[in-house]
């Protein structure tokens, strides 16, 4: 058993972990990152949000991915039944970027995490963190194994579980606490996508809707290279309903989506495809004395509105000052500088992810006679402008949003 210390110790090297990582190594602070994985490694969520770009420039890193040759994203089409409607960044009510990047994210979240060490970070990749020890206030230990069965005893002074849907913090401590959202089971791939249709924008993601099940939807995000990411959400029961392999369910389940059948009836699904259930979760708290919960391992309901790296990038952010502060020996509050923010742009993504799934929200986004000042506001919301309280959609997202879509809805 090998033993070490540092300040604080980083569970994942995730765009959160990795954020924190480098604004933590620029104060001074000798930070060490576990991640479990090998980068660069597979990710899906490749479609960011505007207001990643605030985030991103805000923690210096803007610069380390403006040279990778990411696809621009400039907006949002929704389809079904061959109908579409979309939405545009550059007609949004908050002020702020217009576009964004639809990115591959084994290449984006290996740049971040090289930058975080080359800010003064120390990466550890190939490290499981098996058990935390939070007995003796302000030296949290951390039990870790690594690939080889080389095994650490790392102790700190606070502990950032950056670690997403393995959310080792939570798992350990036992606050996980069950989600209100029902099960449902994803499809998901690269493919190269061949696709030459001259009313396709590779610019804005494709969410579809199935035509006969409202509550399977689809996802085609353009990447750079003739590249695209591909899949689908439902109900576990009806992904797994179709026979064969991932792959040719996955296929068949696209060929049943009129507009991404024609888009994608050329495309190799020349990668692995991988699947996943059950993925929405809640976090009873994201913080403790000595511990703070960055990005999903804050907590994550769906995948519809893009917001993974979003809140991963807002968590890191906004955790930087309290983490710093604390280990100078000053009070602080972390309910109101961290957890309530990341509550609330949660409960605004929320907000939206249950009108969608009620099927109210669709006739919002597809009114053929939108008024042109909430549509703005809408734009914000897609985004990722949910901390604007400004926006009568951040500041009442369940009110509002409940009432537009009782006006909204088609007459009896």
């Amino acid at each position: 058993m090998n033993s070490q210390h540092t300040d604080i110790a980083i569970i994942g090297a995730g765009p959160a972990g990795a954020t924190m990582a480098a604004l933590l190594a620029d104060r001074g602070w000798h930070v060490t990152v576990l991640e479990r994985s090998h980068f660069p490694r597979f990710a899906v969520g490749e479609s960011l949000l505007p207001r990643c770009m605030d985030a991103l420039d805000a923690a210096g890193m803007l610069h380390v991915v403006e040279d990778a040759g990411y696809q621009i994203k400039r907006g949002v089409t929704f389809t079904e039944n061959d109908h579409d409607t979309s939405f545009t960044f550059d007609d949004q009510f908050t002020p702020g970027w217009s576009w964004t990047w639809q990115v591959l994210r084994a290449d984006f979240d290996h740049r971040l995490a090289l930058e975080a060490e080359r800010r003064g970070a120390t990466l550890r990749f190939g490290q499981t963190v098996e058990s935390v020890d939070f007995t003796t206030p302000g030296a949290p230990r951390l039990a870790v194994v690594a690939d080889d069965g080389t095994r650490t005893d790392l102790a700190a002074r606070f502990v950032c579980d950056a670690s997403g849907a393995a959310r080792v913090l939570p798992r350990l401590l036992s606050l996980d606490r069950p989600g209100s959202a029902p099960s449902r089971g994803a499809l998901f791939t690269h493919v190269t996508d061949r696709i030459d249709a001259p009313d396709y924008q590779r610019d804005r993601i494709v969410i579809g809707i199935h035509p006969e099940q409202p509550d399977v939807w689809y996802w085609l995000i353009g990447l750079a290279g003739g590249r695209a990411s591909v899949g689908m959400i439902g109900p576990p029961e009806w992904i797994h309903g179709a026979d064969g392999t991932p792959a040719e369910r996955l296929r068949h389940f696209v060929g049943q989506e009129p507009r991404l059948a024609r888009l994608l009836a050329s495309a190799d699904f020349d990668s692995r495809v991988g699947q996943t259930e059950n993925y929405a979760y809640d976090i009873a708290t994201l913080h403790g004395p000595d511990y703070a919960l960055l990005g999903n391992a804050a907590g994550f309901v769906d995948p519809i509105f893009s917001s993974g790296v979003t809140i991963a990038l807002e968590s890191a952010l906004r955790a930087v000052d309290p983490v710093d502060t604390q280990l100078r020996g000053a009070a602080v509050d972390w309910d109101a500088q961290f957890e309530a923010p990341i509550r609330a742009g949660q409960r605004v993504f929320t907000s939206f992810i249950g009108a969608w799934y009620r099927g109210a929200l669709k006739h919002v986004l597809f009114n053929p006679a939108p008024d042109p000042a909430i549509r703005t506001m809408l734009s914000s919301i897609l985004a990722g402008y949910v901390w604007d309280t400004d926006n009568p959609y951040v500041a009442r997202p369940e009110r509002r949003l409940d009432t537009l879509c009782r006006l909204c809805a088609p007459s009896s």
